[in-house]
């Protein structure tokens, strides 16, 4: 499915302004009823599962909980004004170097379907990891 660049630039600024904003309804309106996001953070946050969510009111509980245990660990959220797009996959990443300093190293990658997330997957650079462990109690890496 193919979305207009309109609605894929749409969910590209504001699942970027929810975050930073930590805006729970902004960012529920982001997501398809039925979607599912992988990452590292559903085992982090929950201590169990396969590192799925599925349903976009699981979602955004999740990223609630994220900027809640997380203030200021993972970065000011910098990111260009540069992402990958074919109509359907949307792509970008939060650069591990930003201008305040490190800051966690994300790429965000989202299947965009009628405008809405269908998918969503968190690929995690070092420091964002670190962190992941740090949060965690866990050990951090070599």
């Amino acid at each position: 499915m193919t979305n207009t660049p309109e609605q894929i630039h749409h969910v590209w600024i504001e699942w970027h302004e929810a975050t930073k904003g930590r805006d729970r309804d902004r960012m529920a309106a982001l997501y398809a009823p039925d979607a599912t996001f992988e990452s590292p953070t559903v085992i982090a946050l929950n201590g169990t599962g396969d590192g799925v969510l599925r349903g976009a009111e699981a979602i955004v509980d999740l990223l609630a909980k994220v900027w809640e245990t997380t203030p200021g660990t993972l970065g000011e959220w910098y990111r260009t004004s540069d992402y990958y797009t074919n109509g359907s996959l949307l792509m970008w990443e939060y650069p591990s170097e930003a201008p305040a300093g490190r800051q966690a190293g994300l790429v965000e990658s989202m299947d965009i379907e009628n405008g809405l997330i269908a998918r969503h997957r968190v690929y995690w650079g070092w420091v964002g990891v670190r962190s992941l462990l740090e949060g965690a109690g866990g050990a951090q890496p070599g």
